[in-house]
Parts: C-alpha cells; structure tokens; sequence
C-alpha cells in the first residue's frame, strides 16, 4: 500500500472520491493561490495602494501562467512554503515595473489560509450534496418500514420491539444536525487571512484593514476583525464537524453490520450476489461498505487530535500547526467523502427482511413483551409485585423455551385481553419519533435545496 490508500492504483476506488481529490490536488491548491494574489491586487488597486495598471499586468500575466513545477517543488522543499516559489516564478512572468507590486504586504501564509479557505467552501459544498442525497434516500427507506417491526436491541440484546423506519429514522436525526451545524460554522471558517508578517499589515500602511475588506468581498469571504495566523479554531471546529459527520453515518454503518450478520440477516448491504466476494468461501456476502465507512470513521475521530494538536501555536506566527493541518486535513476531507460516498450507495441499494425481522421477534417467544405484561398486571398486582413475578416468568420462559405468555397465564387469573400480547402491537410512539424525523428532513432539505 503506498503512503495514502487515496493514491494506490488498488485501493483507490474504495478510498477516494474523485471530486474531493481534485479539490485537493495540487493543481487546484495553485489555481487557489493564483486566484488569492490576483485578487489581492484588485483590492489594492481599488483602495489606491498599488497603481491600476500594476493589478492589471498581474492579473494577466496570472491568466496566461504555466507553473514551472518541478522549479517550484525544488523552491517548496528550500522553503517549506510553496508561496515563495511561486512569487519568484510570477514576478519573472511579470517583469518590471510591475513585478514588485505583487504580493505586495503580503506574507506567505495569508495566500496558504486564504487559498484553503476558498478549496474548504467547495469541498463543502460536494459534501452538503451528497449528504442531502443520503438523507433522501434514507427518508424513503424509512417511510416504506414506518410499520414493520423489529427487535429494539439494548447492550447488544433484544429489548423492545421497534419499526424498522423508527432505526432509520434514528439514523438521519444526527444528519440533520450535521447540516444545521455546517450553516452555523460556514460565517466563521469562511473568512479572508491577510496579516501581514505579524498580523498588523504595516507594509500597507492605513490601508491595511481596507485592503482586506476589499480582499474578502472580491473573493465572496468573509473578513474577520482581526487575521487568524495563530487562532485556529475555525479550522478545529470544521475538523469536529468532519469527525461528527462520519461518526454519524459511522453509527449506521456499525448497525448494518450487526443486522447483516449471519445469525440475524435482517438486512444485506445489496441484491448483487458478487458484492463483498471472498477469496475461498463462495457463499459469503461481506458487509464491505458498511466496514470502509465504520473505518473511516474511526480514521477521522484519529485525526481530529491532530488538529486540536494544531491549536497550541506560539506568538503572531507559529512554526508547525500549518504543516499538522497539512497531514491532516485533508486527509480528513478524504475519509468524510469516502464515508459519504458508501453511505448513499448503501441507502440506495439496502435489502431489508421484513420476515426475518418478523422471525426473530418471534423467536424471543414473547420475551420482549415482558414491559407490556409487566404494566398490564400492575393496576392489579401493585408494580413492584407485577415486575417480581415478570422476572420469575422470564426465566422459567428462558430454562424451559415456553412462551412468556403461557408462563405469565399460568401464574394469575387476572382477565386480560392476552391475543393482544403481540410484538407488532408494542410499537410505542416509533411511529410518530419516525414521522416527526422525516418532516424535519423534508423542511430542511427543502430550505437548502
């Protein structure tokens, strides 16, 4: 396997999305930065601090540039920065007089934030839609299964009985959060970085804080009341966001798993007989979706250290969070999109058993209705009574394999409507949770659509 799985010519369909990886190419962080260094000559010409025509040459010496690449690796490894290579590289194109208009008051790491700022918006966005996407998908599975019941498992064990669609529902609530939250972190991780050395932007005089007012509106940022060279915590909070969301569909994923399996088949991840093959027993159908997303998961709850790692930077300008983010982030990006991609694939493909699910609630020979008998008993035994005779009846059900219900109706003479002790009748309010889940979804993906 070679550094990242990202780049291997084998594992790369599993562990890539093509769109986020070219997000997250090198030639989109350099078209980023070009955009940035343009930009930031406009803003200066707008407010007087650079000649017109200085904004003008740079943007179409910028239009027509063709990166001396391996120049410009040799310059990244001298430097550690990409931003002083590439300066060198411009103002050649450039000449004089204008070439020393360029980046003019800049420091190399307001063109780096400025340039993952604007890569982060887009990569946002391709995850909002593939996120919309699933939550689609998952809002017809569940309103398909609002009514068919199946066991409610608690520490791995069958507790209650729920519906199916009560499950899926439980699994677009976080979701939907998650959309609620990329809205309210997008005002504050969306913002313009331009300092300057040392933050003040004293190489540009008053105009400082204009040019980056000027810098943000041409850039559609934000501009934050003062740079953020060393206050990372927007880039923590997106990290917490990427984290949450993967632990979410995680959290699916994990549950597909333990239906899939053998002994409870309530759920395969496809119709397609040759998914998830193995190499020696032909009649297994591995659950290989549902374990690259629980892996990706758990790879970004990993990941998410580093960045808070990356908080703790020294005075105006710090010497390796921005190369921590580097390893990091995007690799966090990566492990989302994955996730992502394999979720709404799965929501869309998902085989469920109905009769499965039915078996094995009858296979627990009314135990989980122990709850509904326990209740019903207590106006007529007192509570505490009702549960002691519950637990007895349960575990002679459990010794002798006999039915719960024919245990409990040898043990009183109470008149109770006994037929009516039927699992799919013991639904609790899983309906209404369910519907009261897909409402939300359809308000909030059609306030985003």
């Amino acid at each position: 396997m070679p550094y990242l799985p990202q780049e291997s010519k084998i594992f790369g369909r599993i562990f890539a999305d093509p769109a986020m990886a070219l997000i997250f190419s090198d030639e989109e962080g350099l078209r980023a930065m070009l955009e940035v260094e343009r930009a930031l000559a406009q803003a200066q010409a707008e407010v007087g601090l650079i000649p017109a025509e200085a904004a003008e040459a740079i943007g179409g010496a910028i239009v027509g540039f063709a990166p001396d690449w391996e120049a410009l690796a040799q310059a990244t490894e001298r430097d550690g920065v990409p931003v002083a290579g590439l300066v060198e590289q411009l103002r050649r194109a450039l000449g004089e007089p204008y070439g020393r208009y360029l980046h003019y008051g800049a420091t190399t790491q307001d063109i780096l934030d400025t340039a993952l700022v604007l890569r982060l918006r887009e990569a946002l966005v391709h995850l909002e839609r593939g996120l919309h996407q699933t939550l689609k998908n998952l809002a017809l599975l569940a309103r398909k299964h609002l009514k068919t019941p199946m066991a409610g498992r608690t520490h791995a064990q069958q507790a209650l009985p729920i519906s199916f669609g009560f499950k899926v529902a439980g699994w677009m609530a976080p979701l939907l959060r998650q959309l609620e939250r990329l809205e309210e972190l997008r005002p504050r991780l969306l913002l313009v970085q331009l300092g300057g050395a040392v933050g003040t932007l004293a190489a540009m005089g008053e105009a400082g804080p204009d040019v980056q007012v000027a810098l943000a509106r041409r850039l559609g940022l934000g501009a934050p009341p003062m740079p953020w060279h060393t206050a990372r915590d927007n880039l923590a909070e997106l990290a917490g966001w990427l984290s949450m969301l993967t632990g979410a569909l995680g959290k699916m994923a994990q549950d597909i798993l333990l239906l899939a399996q053998s002994e409870v088949a309530e759920v395969r991840e496809s119709a397609d007989p040759a998914r998830g093959g193995s190499s020696t027993l032909p009649q297994k159908g591995n659950p290989v979706q549902s374990e690259v997303i629980v892996a990706s998961a758990r790879a970004n709850a990993a990941l998410l250290a580093a960045l808070h790692q990356a908080l703790i930077a020294e005075h105006e300008r710090a010497t390796h969070g921005m190369q921590l983010e580097w390893l990091s982030l995007p690799q966090m990006f990566a492990h989302a999109a994955t996730a992502l991609k394999e979720a709404r694939a799965l929501s869309e493909s998902l085989v469920v058993d109905a009769a499965r699910m039915q078996a094995n609630l009858r296979a627990s020979r009314g135990l989980m209705l122990a709850e509904a008998l326990q209740f019903a008993l207590a106006p007529h035994l007192g509570m505490e009574a009702a549960k002691a005779l519950l637990k007895e009846a349960a575990r002679e059900a459990l010794a002798s394999g006999a039915h719960l219900l024919e245990v409990v109706r040898r043990k009183v003479e109470i008149p109770l409507a006994w037929d009516s002790f039927r699992e799919e009748n013991y639904l609790g309010s899983s309906q209404r949770f369910a519907e009261g889940v897909l409402a939300w979804a359809e308000m909030q993906l059609r306030e985003e659509a």
